[in-house]
């Protein structure tokens, strides 16, 4: 437990998180004929690729595109898992728990990282998409399950997952787990006053080019406010753009010469 409010007090200071942060991005999301994203021109942008693992987007062939893509522009590679819901992009919640919902996930790292594995590289993390991402924040139990289902792989993996005012029950879990927990804020996307995401059926919830920036800038420097303009104080371990957002490239070049950090 000492370890535990030390990591907390470590994550809750005020100090500048701008030398530190790192940009992800969820990328390899297209499918069949159907594209997404401009996975070439933001791969050399980014720090870490959140690749999808087939369930929500992507399929083998852009599994493998992506992965080469990332290895030639030295990008770590975090696997993308989400519910089984393609035709909803996996923003759909589904009733799936406990050891499903752990045999789904390792069933999506295993792709990814076996094919990783085979074009000389390696899957470093996993970060839940869409619907599982915020289901698992609001409900412990399916916390614990995606905690359990990273932790139980058969080598070590950190877990991303959405940096809020009130991280402490996270690390907890995680410490418990024996976890690696990575935070993330997300410069795209608005904000509600209790630190979570603005839902997307929401006007407010899609950030423009410049208000991203800005919110990239706020972010780094311990300043974020909700679209309401209430103060949020959360540490971030990682930055996250979407592939899929509008402008996305230059969205990513701007957020990099407003942070001064070049690429890893």
């Amino acid at each position: 437990m000492k370890a535990v409010k030390r990591i907390v007090r470590r994550r809750s200071r005020k100090t500048p998180v701008r030398k530190l942060i790192k940009i992800n991005c969820d990328l390899g999301e297209s499918f069949g004929a159907w594209k997404m994203g401009c996975d070439e021109a933001v791969m050399p942008l980014i720090d870490s690729a959140n690749i999808a693992c087939g369930f929500h987007g992507g399929d083998p062939s852009v599994m493998r595109e992506t992965l080469i893509l990332a290895k030639k522009h030295k990008v770590e590679i975090g696997a993308h898992v989400a519910y089984p819901d393609l035709q909803g992009f996996g923003r759909r919640s589904m009733a799936l728990t406990g050891q499903q919902l752990i045999d789904t996930i390792h069933y999506q790292i295993s792709a990814l990282d076996g094919m990783a594995r085979s074009h000389g590289t390696r899957v470093s993390y996993v970060k839940p998409h869409g619907a599982l991402y915020n289901d698992m924040l609001g409900d412990e139990a399916l916390l614990k399950s995606v905690m359990y289902a990273v932790a139980s792989w058969y080598r070590s993996l950190d877990l991303v997952m959405l940096a809020t005012p009130r991280d402490k029950k996270a690390v907890e879990l995680g410490f418990e787990y024996g976890l690696g927990l990575r935070f993330e804020a997300f410069a795209d996307r608005g904000y509600t006053r209790a630190g979570y995401l603005v839902p997307r059926s929401s006007p407010d919830a899609l950030l423009d080019l410049e208000a991203a920036v800005a919110q990239a800038a706020n972010i780094a420097s311990g300043s974020l406010r909700s679209v309401k303009g209430h103060k949020l104080s959360i540490v971030p371990d990682t930055l996250c753009v979407h592939g899929d957002t509008p402008a996305a490239v230059e969205m990513l070049k701007a957020i990099r010469t407003a942070l001064r950090t070049p690429p890893a």
